[in-house]
């Protein structure tokens, strides 16, 4: 059941860079650290697809400095967050799920632990970022930590998956 903290984990991500944890899954299982390739979603570990979707987590990184991109905590950024966070549980539960006792509670309760977890990260970060955003005098060395922060925790959700 380790891997529901890292799908809560990984969620966590999901809520601080929506592409962020979708890049890291999908370096994952390219470098079959996360083994998909039995699954549907054997895609993930395709060259094209780990190109784009690097390329989205770095498009995103950059845009967030922005001063015109729009709030996390708004209808459509917060749904893709969820959404980003569901994705990466579903991904983590399907590389565990046929090797587990409890293989359909595990592919049920992923999505949900990935979701929690991005709820958290996108209300939890939004209201870091502002304190330190207060603290620093302004945003860009707030989201700089934040981006640090989502890149080291989706590193160590990847770690500890070799290990389970």
């Amino acid at each position: 059941m380790a891997i529901l903290g890292l799908a809560f984990l990984m969620g966590i991500v999901s809520g601080l860079r929506t592409f962020t944890s979708l890049a890291f899954i999908t370096w994952a299982a390219r470098l079959t650290w996360l083994p998909l390739d039995h699954t549907r979603l054997a895609f993930l570990a395709s060259p094209i697809t780990v190109w784009i979707v690097t390329a989205m987590a770095v498009g995103e990184l950059i845009g967030d400095k922005l001063p015109q991109t729009p709030s996390r905590t708004r209808f459509l950024p917060f749904f893709a967050r969820i959404l980003s966070g569901s994705f990466c549980g579903v991904c983590l539960a399907l590389s565990v799920a046929t090797y587990q006792p409890h293989h359909l509670a595990i592919l049920l309760l992923g999505p949900l632990a990935g979701a929690g977890g991005s709820i958290l990260g996108t209300l939890g970060g939004a209201s870091c970022r502002a304190v330190l955003a207060q603290a620093f005098g302004r945003d860009f060395p707030a989201a700089i930590l934040e981006d640090a922060s989502a890149i080291a925790i989706a590193a160590f959700c990847v770690f500890l998956r070799t290990r389970i």
